[in-house]
């Protein structure tokens, strides 16, 4: 009985530790938890004058696709010539371990970047790549072998858009979920992950530039997908949607990019181009919403996500386009919509470490500072990369992951 006992304690620390290596990974967009919360806390709360120290860099291909890390592996999706390359690499020290490319011709109508949009997801052993020509593929993580491929453009007629298919894959048990935005009820969709057969599709909703997140409603798991009209809650497992909430700019050239923040029962949603925010209240029913508040001066997100900490959202509200009005870094009070302070800003991806804020901007700095609601006093500042910075980075063990239009950094912020 002595022996049982003490096997089952040691298998429980092996799970612990099993777990806590997991949850220090950057798998998809927006981390472990899609939330852009990193949840590990073990993390420097201020760097050196010279800066957090370079562990390497490295030059990149085409792209606005994030770096993505699991199992002491970095997935790197950009486009290299006319070729669309998954790379991966040692996280810790940059060297390639295996790479896989395919052709690409997708040229961007507005003279813009023209490597993929999306940032890829891992699980399990599968990498999954969405390019900008529509294409969706599975890799093997430990070979680079390509596994299945599933060319959404052209097999569901989903069309160009302004700037290209950016919505970065989400895995969820047994299904990659996807806006799709393909004709024919193929607005959203479900693909098995391990063959890439089509599991269920829903809606005619085109595809917006956000990605969907899945979170838990009054103990149901339930998918959000943002698409170019509407916010849809839709089960993953076999598609029934449980609700549906216009949210569409008034302004045909627009972006519609954050992703949902779930808080509690509420989902936030956010958007430029005389768009703003919205708080819903999941009803218990989930077959329907009801609105906090809303308005079109509160906080509205261009591309960037925003962050959730103890009753605050913090994010950038305004367009972040050359030649418009100056955006500025905002915090809310979730309960009531009021803005509590802000600060002209830039376009940046907020980060949320513990208590802190980890900003990167376009230009490339990076900026430590508490998430509170009294006001912006970072506590640190580095240049880490030079400007054009608009990929979301990864945090993973630690390290800091970031690119811009030709290079990706990687900077230790541990203690």
């Amino acid at each position: 009985m002595r022996f049982k006992a003490l096997f089952f304690r040691l298998l429980l620390c092996c799970l612990a530790f099993t777990f806590c290596a997991r949850a220090s990974d950057w798998p998809q967009f927006l981390g472990p938890t899609r939330n852009g919360v990193y949840p590990a806390t073990n993390l420097a709360a201020a760097w050196p004058k010279d800066g957090p120290p370079v562990v390497w860099r490295r030059p990149v291909g085409q792209g606005f696709s994030g770096p993505v890390v699991s199992s002491g592996k970095l997935i790197l999706f950009h486009r290299i010539e006319s070729n669309e390359v998954v790379e991966c690499l040692e996280a810790k020290t940059g060297k390639a371990i295996w790479t896989n490319s395919y052709p690409t011709a997708y040229r961007d109508d507005f003279g813009f970047d023209e490597g993929p949009r999306a940032t890829p997801a891992i699980s399990e052993n599968w990498v999954y790549a969405f390019g900008a020509e529509g294409v969706l593929s599975c890799f093997d993580l430990s070979t680079g072998a390509k596994i299945w491929t599933v060319n959404i453009k052209r097999d569901f007629r989903a069309p160009k858009g302004f700037f290209g298919p950016a919505c970065s894959p989400l895995v969820e048990g047994e299904a990659v979920l996807m806006i799709a935005g393909g004709r024919n009820g193929f607005g959203i969709a479900a693909f098995n992950k391990a063959t890439g057969k089509v599991l269920w599709k829903a809606t005619d909703d085109e595809a917006s530039y956000a990605s969907p997140i899945t979170t838990t409603l009054h103990n149901q798991r339930t998918t959000l997908f943002l698409t170019r009209s509407e916010l849809v809650a839709a089960d993953p497992v076999t598609g029934n949607v449980f609700f549906r909430f216009p949210f569409e700019p008034p302004i045909h050239s627009s972006v519609t990019a954050a992703s949902p923040v779930v808080i509690g029962d509420t989902v936030f949603l956010s958007a430029c181009y005389d768009t703003g925010a919205v708080l819903l209240k999941v009803n218990a029913d989930l077959k329907s919403v009801q609105k906090l508040w809303e308005g079109p001066d509160i906080l509205s997100n261009h591309y960037a996500t925003s962050v959730y900490h103890n009753g605050f959202l913090f994010g950038l509200h305004g367009r972040t386009d050359p030649g418009m009005e100056t955006p500025s870094l905002r915090c809310v009070d979730v309960r009531t919509g009021t803005v509590r302070w802000k600060k002209d800003f830039m376009a940046a991806t907020i980060t949320l470490v513990g208590n802190d804020l980890l900003i990167l901007s376009e230009r490339g700095e990076l900026i430590g500072a508490p998430a509170s609601p009294d006001g912006f006093n970072p506590k640190a500042r580095a240049q880490i990369l030079s400007s054009q910075v608009r990929s979301h980075p990864a945090l993973a063990d630690g390290r800091f992951y970031a690119r811009n239009k030709d290079t990706l950094v990687c900077v230790s912020l541990e203690n």
